[in-house]
C-alpha cells in the first residue's frame, strides 16, 4: 500500500524507518520530511496543516494510509476533515478525532477529563484573565514551586515552573497578556509533584489498546537537568523503575480509565496516546497527555519494536487491534540528541553535517532538523540528529550512541553527556 507520513522531525523519521521495513509498504511518502526520510521514501513539499493540499496529494497518489506525526494537524481536526468526506471512507488514518486531540490541545480539557475519570493527577484549577484575583488566591494556597500551564498548544514551551510566588504572579500576568498568544488565554495552575518522570505509550483503536515500551526523556539543555527546557535532549528505554508493580498501577489507574473515559464520551480515537507520568514514591500521576508518539522518545521506543508496525496501524484504523500481537526486544535503546549551538535560544541553520560512511549495525541516526542543500546534508533546526543505539544494558547502549555522536560533526554541535544519569 501507499503510505503518507506527515511531519519533519525525528519522530517522523523513526516512524518512516519502521514503516519502510514492512512488506506491506509499496510506496512511502513523507511530508515535508527531512534529509533522513528522503533516504527511505519520497519527501513531499506539503504543509501538514494545509488540509486541502494534503487531500489533493492523497487523491493524486492513491494513498491508502495517512500517519499523522505531529500534534497540530490532529488538534486542528485532520481526522474529521477526511472522515467527513465519503470518498475517503477507505483511507486508513492513524490519529484521533479533533475531540480526542483535545487531550493535548487543551490542558484544562485534559485535567477535567482526568478528574471526571478518577485518574491520579496534581491538584489544579483553570483561570481566564477575568479571573485573575481567583487565580492569585489559588496560587497563595499552593506551596512552591508553582506550575503554570498555557491551556493551548505552545510548541512545548507553555509549561513554566517557578520557585517564588512573586515570580509566578508576574508570569501569570504575562501569560494573560499574550506571552503565548491564544494558547495562554486560559491558564492551568497546579500543585508541583515531586518525583521522577517517565513516558508511557499505547496504540489504541478506541476499544482495545497495545502497550508500547516506556521511555524516559531529558528535556533540559544542560547536564544534571539544568538550563532551559527543550524539545528533548535524549531518551532511554526501558526505564528501570517502571517494573511490573509500577506498570500494573499505570494500567489499572491510568490507561484503562482513560480508554473507558473516551468510550463513555463517545470520542473517536485511532492512534497513539502518550502518558507523561510522574513516579511519586512508587505511585504514577499524569502530568500531561499527548495524542501522538513522543519525540525524542519515539527514537528510543520504535527501535525496540520487533513486530511489523504497518499491520498494527491497519488494525488500529479498522478497530481490530485486539486480534494483534506485538513483540518487543528486551535490550536497551539509548538516544542522544545532537543540537545546534545556542538551542533552545537563537541558533544558526545551514551548517554542513559530516556523517561517517560506516554506521555500526547497533546504531541508527534519525534526522530531526536537517535538509539537503547543494548536495550536502545541512542543519535546519535546533534539534538536528538523534543517535539511537541498542545494547544489553543502558551503559552499553549509551556508550555506543556517544561513540557515534563524537564522530558526527557540524559547526557548534552540542549534546548532553549525561543522558540516563539519574537511572543508574
Amino acid at each position: 500500500m501507499n503510505i503518507l507520513v506527515l511531519g519533519s522531525g525525528g519522530r517522523e523519521h523513526a516512524l518512516a524507518w519502521k514503516i519502510a521495513q514492512s512488506d506491506l509498504t509499496e510506496k512511502l511518502y513523507v511530508a515535508p520530511g527531512n534529509a533522513g526520510t528522503s533516504q527511505l521514501g519520497e519527501n513531499v513539499a506539503l504543509d501538514p496543516e494545509d488540509f486541502p493540499a494534503v487531500e489533493s496529494f492523497i487523491l493524486s497518489h492513491d494513498i491508502h494510509m495517512l500517519v499523522v506525526g505531529p500534534e497540530v494537524p490532529l488538534v486542528k481536526g485532520i481526522y474529521d476533515y477526511f472522515r467527513s468526506q465519503y470518498r475517503f471512507s477507505n483511507l486508513f488514518i492513524i490519529g484521533p478525532s479533533r475531540e480526542g486531540a483535545m487531550l493535548e490541545g487543551s490542558k484544562a480539557f485534559a485535567k477535567d477529563f482526568m478528574q471526571e475519570n478518577d485518574i491520579p493527577t496534581a491538584r489544579y484549577q483553570s483561570f481566564t484573565s477575568k479571573e485573575f484575583n481567583k487565580a492569585k488566591q489559588f496560587l497563595k494556597e499552593l506551596s512552591p514551586p508553582y506550575v503554570l500551564k498555557a491551556d493551548g498548544l505552545a510548541a512545548g514551551k507553555g509549561v513554566l515552573i517557578m520557585e517564588e510566588y512573586d515570580q509566578a504572579l508576574s508570569t501569570l500576568k504575562e501569560m494573560f497578556h499574550g506571552k503565548f498568544g491564544d494558547a495562554g488565554k486560559k491558564v492551568v495552575i497546579e500543585e508541583h509533584l515531586k518525583g521522577i518522570e517517565c513516558s508511557v505509550f499505547v496504540l489504541t483503536d478506541g476499544d482495545s489498546y497495545m502497550l508500547f515500551p516506556e521511555a524516559k526523556d531529558y528535556k533540559r539543555v544542560g547536564e544534571g537537568d539544568t538550563g532551559l527546557n527543550t524539545g528533548g535532549m535524549g531518551a532511554v528505554s526501558p526505564v528501570p523503575f517502571a517494573d511490573e508493580t509500577f506498570m500494573n498501577k499505570v494500567v489499572e489507574r491510568i490507561i484503562e480509565p482513560t480508554i473507558n473515559g473516551l468510550q463513555e464520551r463517545k470520542i473517536i480515537y485511532r492512534g497513539f496516546i502518550y502518558f507523561g507520568l510522574m513516579n511519586v514514591n512508587g505511585d504514577p500521576y499524569v502530568i500531561e497527555y499527548n495524542v501522538r508518539m513522543g519525540d525524542p522518545e519515539a527514537e528510543a521506543v520504535i527501535p525496540r519494536l520487533y513486530s511489523d508496525i504497518v499491520p498494527l496501524f491497519l488494525a488500529t484504523a479498522t478497530k481490530n487491534l485486539a486480534q494483534q500481537d506485538m513483540q518487543i526486544i528486551p535490550d536497551t535503546v539509548a538516544t542522544v540528541m545532537l543540537v545546534s549551538g545556542g538551542y533552545p535560544g537563537s541558533y544558526e541553520k545551514g551548517k554542513k553535517i559530516t556523517i561517517p560512511d560506516e554506521i555500526p549495525e547497533t546504531s541508527v541516526i534519525f534526522h530531526a532538523g536537517t535538509k539537503v542543500q547543494d548536495g550536502d546534508i545541512v542543519t535546519n533546526g535546533g534539534r538536528v540528529l538523534a543517535i539511537s543505539s541498542v545494547g544489553k544494558d543502558m551503559k552499553e547502549a549509551l556508550a555506543r550512541s556517544y561513540a557515534l555522536a563524537e564522530k558526527i560533526d557540524f559547526e557548534k554541535k552540542y549534546f548532553r553527556k549525561d543522558i540516563g544519569f539519574d537511572l543508574t
